[in-house]
């Protein structure tokens, strides 16, 4: 807890309460909220100054979470998609990965007879190597046999495929519209597949 490093630094150093806070600009009772960690309102830049008169770096970084929030646009992605399966398979929309305590999950999930893919809809793709990597991991964790990443028929998405062709043609070994005609019968899509809609 950050709380309790910064009081350890701060009596490492025989600095007070008092001394911290006036440094910062905050009050003595503040602080002391801040190191017992009960002071859900104190910002990254105030944690940060805190850390900085008490000689500790902070380092703060974003990982992969909770759901994020999507709009219109990415639910319409997904229902022209599901739209194009046989009605045989089996589709689901927002399916958490099986390992207790992840909190990542896949758009969507189409499964048929013995197979099961996870389904990514990106609206506006800009990092390819962030991107496989991220369906990478959630492949191998996720359990699927594959990864249906899908997007929109836009400027920006074919530029994406452009820039990235060599990278993605690696990870997304099926021609989509391969993978789509399958899928469209009922049929294993036959690998990974980049599917455009």
């Amino acid at each position: 807890m950050i709380g309790r490093e910064i009081r350890l630094a701060r009596q490492q150093l025989g600095l007070s309460i008092a001394t911290v806070a006036r440094e910062v600009g905050i009050s003595p009772s503040e602080l002391s909220r801040i190191e017992r960690g009960m002071a859900e309102w104190a910002s990254v830049v105030v944690l940060a100054q805190i850390c900085a008169v008490v000689g500790l770096d902070l380092s703060v970084k974003a990982y992969p979470g909770g759901r994020p929030i999507r709009d219109a646009q990415h639910a319409a992605l997904l229902a022209r998609f599901r739209a194009r399966l046989h009605p045989s398979l089996r589709w689901s929309t927002e399916v958490p990965l099986p390992n207790p305590g992840d909190q990542r999950a896949w758009d969507g999930m189409v499964r048929g007879e013995r197979w099961r893919y996870g389904t990514e809809a990106e609206l506006n793709p800009i990092d390819g190597q962030a991107l496989v990597r991220r369906l990478t991991l959630k492949q191998r964790d996720g359990g699927v046999d594959g990864v249906i990443l899908l997007l929109p028929d836009t400027r920006q998405a074919r530029h994406f495929r452009r820039e990235f062709a060599g990278l993605l043609a690696a990870d997304f070994p099926m021609r989509g519209s391969v993978a789509l005609e399958r899928l469209g019968a009922g049929l294993d899509p036959g690998g990974s597949a980049i599917v455009v809609t």
